[in-house]
């Protein structure tokens, strides 16, 4: 069972994945489980800045330069977002702040 990412979690993408750009979306292909995944503008930015690992908050900070958002609903977002894809285990947590 992957560990629920939160805010301090700093988050890796997975090994075995291979992903493309198609118009601004992403499309991610799973060695392990052999699934294909589409993911939109702003999932993409996101998967975009985990080529290397990155705190959630980092990741918040960068969206919100970049994206029209509340930052309460970025976070909720961005962290909805983590969890679903650690679900299928395409991101990891790197480490856990213990702050």
């Amino acid at each position: 069972m992957n560990p629920t990412i939160r805010l301090n979690s700093t988050v890796k993408r997975s090994d075995d994945l291979v992903s493309c750009d198609l118009d601004g979306e992403t499309a991610l292909l799973s060695v392990e489980n052999g699934k294909y995944y589409a993911i939109d503008p702003v999932g993409s930015r996101i998967w975009a800045l985990l080529e290397q690992a990155r705190p959630v908050s980092e990741l918040c900070t960068l969206i919100l330069e970049e994206f029209e958002v509340e930052p309460p609903q970025c976070e909720h977002d961005v962290l909805a977002f983590l969890n679903a894809l650690a679900q299928d285990n395409l991101v990891k947590v790197a480490d856990e702040s213990t702050a």
